[in-house]
């Protein structure tokens, strides 16, 4: 009779059944804590901090305009004077009501007369262009803006 002694010295194998657990409970954590990024921010974009802060419920009403100096490497090409950010593109002024009528017909009809400007302005940004954005949006009769702002003392602006 023949033993067999190599197979005695050998290490058990090692139980792969829970490592499928473990690779779903890897992905799970991170599709949780992944965010997805929808736009680059091209200009800088510093929010002023306000005492008396309201939350838009609906994301949905809601149509952005960034502005702020452009970010380091378009500054070589568009300069340090504030600038318009729509989605992922710098603009013009007179670009501002077209885009905001192209996003406004891309809503659903019912929440179309509900639908909000929202204005994310850098706190370094001048009054002026700002003013001028406000005119494009009111040559359209679009009057519902909002001004994003961050929670928090205002002595820190």
């Amino acid at each position: 009779m023949r033993i067999d002694r190599s197979t005695k010295n050998r290490p058990a194998a090692i139980s792969t059944a829970s490592l499928p657990d473990i690779v779903f409970i890897l992905l799970f954590f991170f599709m949780t804590v992944t965010t997805i990024k929808t736009d680059t921010l091209l200009v800088a974009n510093e929010l002023p901090i306000a005492e008396e802060v309201g939350l838009i419920e609906n994301e949905e009403l809601i149509i952005e305009i960034l502005v702020g100096r452009p970010s380091k490497e378009l500054s070589k090409l568009y300069g340090d004077q504030p600038a318009i950010q729509l989605n992922d593109r710098l603009a013009k002024i007179e670009e501002v009501a077209p885009f905001v009528l192209t996003e406004l017909s891309k809503k659903p009809n019912d929440i179309r007369n509900k639908v909000i400007v929202s204005l994310k302005i850098d706190k370094k940004a001048n009054v002026g262009l700002v003013q001028d954005i406000k005119e494009e949006l009111s040559k359209i009769n679009l009057l519902k803006v909002n001004y994003a702002t961050l929670e928090g003392p205002v002595h820190k602006n």
